[in-house]
């Protein structure tokens, strides 16, 4: 999602691009196995890029959704607390949305939470209507047609293997699927690798531990509710967030499918297996606020990775939006560390990278 709204934006610009795609076919890692939410702005620190590229990307999105009829939803989303003891958490959740620039927060409590959500037990919810969903694949099929339409050449099967600075700008390494290996001249080159974008950095000859590049993968599993099970929800429902994720909650799909998830557990390595015993830990954290889920409801979905930079124990770290001139390295941008809201900043990010090539 993030290197076509990058290539969508030069292209639209003006520039040659060329996006080399190792995969065969477009947005198939992180962009295809995410909850398809379109956030807000609330849980970022004030000033962070992850704050400010959520709340610009999210009208942006929400603009070329409605223009070019991608399939999305407003649906709005509940945080909700459980005991009273939670409630300023919310109140502290509504104070840095507000300050970030999500629009309508509200508190709710008692009689709108049963008559909105019969299913859900809380004591108050933190209400952000500006939430929804969207058709991620839809939405990424549009930017490629756009980067197209503009000049641009996308290339599938095809993965960097090498980045060397010569004369104004660079060399880029290739090898494709039959491992015939080739060789592209360019003036700049953006990192949008996404759970490779520390090894490209890497490849460029930068020191990604020196620099706090290094990702740690951290693994999401979902889960999905029968559709004969008599528990339903309108919009998406949120715990309070606790460690490297946003705590297992319920999402909706286009075609009203429920789903639970993510949960959060590091690996050393990219695989997207889900254990179907994790139905009891699902069901068991999810009936903090909704009592009548029961785990014999939830069958394995499918798994994500998110590209973090922090590792276990560490609360925040910002998106990489990085140009390299202070590194010897004119021209070459880093795009790393995007994980969630990168799906609902990548217009945004898409731009910076325009406007900071322009520059260089």
């Amino acid at each position: 999602m993030v290197g076509l709204a990058a290539a969508a934006a030069l292209a639209r610009g003006g520039t040659e691009v060329m996006l080399l795609e190792r995969r065969e076919a477009l947005a198939r890692e992180t962009t295809a196995r995410n909850s398809e939410v379109v956030h807000s702005g609330i849980y970022y620190p004030t000033g962070s890029l992850k704050a400010q590229l959520c709340v610009a990307g999210r009208e942006m999105l929400y603009a070329r959704c409605e223009a070019q009829r991608i399939p999305h939803r407003r649906l709005g989303k509940w945080i909700v607390a459980v005991e009273a003891s939670e409630v300023v958490q919310l109140e502290a959740l509504r104070a840095r949305g507000s300050a970030n620039g999500a629009p309508g927060l509200r508190l709710l409590e008692g009689a709108v939470l049963a008559q909105g959500e019969p299913h859900v037990r809380a004591v108050a919810a933190l209400d952000s209507p500006a939430t929804g969903i969207v058709d991620a694949h839809a939405l990424c099929l549009s930017l490629a047609a756009e980067a197209e339409r503009h000049g641009a050449s996308l290339v599938l099967r095809t993965e960097g293997i090498g980045i060397e600075r010569r004369g104004a700008g660079y060399a880029v390494a290739t090898r494709d699927a039959a491992g015939a290996r080739a060789q592209v001249e360019c003036g700049a080159v953006v990192n949008a690798a996404g759970l490779a974008s520390d090894a490209v950095a890497t490849l460029a000859g930068l020191d990604v531990d020196a620099r706090g590049y290094r990702l740690h993968l951290c693994k999401g599993d979902y889960f999905s509710l029968a559709p004969g099970a008599p528990l339903r929800v309108s919009r998406l429902v949120y715990p309070l967030p606790t460690g490297a994720g946003l705590g297992v909650h319920v999402t909706l799909d286009l075609g009203g499918r429920t789903r639970f998830g993510p949960d959060t557990e590091y690996i050393e390595r990219v695989r997207y297996d889900v254990d179907p015993a994790k139905a009891l830990h699902f069901a068991e954290a999810a009936r903090r606020y909704l009592p009548d889920l029961r785990a014999e409801w939830l069958a394995p979905d499918y798994a994500g990775v998110r590209p973090k930079r922090a590792g276990p124990g560490v609360a925040f770290r910002d998106f990489v939006v990085q140009e390299e001139s202070a590194a010897g390295l004119p021209g070459f941008l880093n795009l790393i560390g995007i994980e969630s809201p990168g799906l609902t900043a990548a217009l945004a990010i898409g731009e910076r990278v325009a406007g900071m090539l322009a520059s260089v």
